[in-house]
């Protein structure tokens, strides 16, 4: 099972909130069932606007921490390049 780095988005604040996880879907289910608590249940982030996939953990994570670096404008661009209508991509998951 491959790694994914992901950014989701809130609808009211345009807050991003950037992650790694091994199973996507389970993972941006949780953030949108508000289970967990933490930032992104406090902002509202919970729409899956963009993620990679990775064959290993460690190239998944240092893809994050690379990104973590980033500033907001270029996260926006990746986002709009990809995503021009940032879109909720979590029902394509399930397909």
């Amino acid at each position: 099972m491959p790694f994914h780095v992901y950014l989701l988005a809130s609808r009211q604040h345009g807050t991003l909130y950037l992650g790694v996880t091994r199973d996507l879907a389970r993972r941006v289910n949780e953030h949108k069932s508000k289970v967990l608590p933490g930032f992104s249940r406090k902002y509202g982030v919970d729409r899956l606007v963009w993620y990679e996939e990775y064959p290993t953990a460690q190239e998944a994570i240092d893809r994050e921490k690379e990104m973590k670096k980033w500033r907001r404008d270029w996260k926006i661009r990746l986002i709009e390049e990809n995503n021009p209508l940032w879109g909720d991509l979590y029902p394509l998951l399930s397909r």
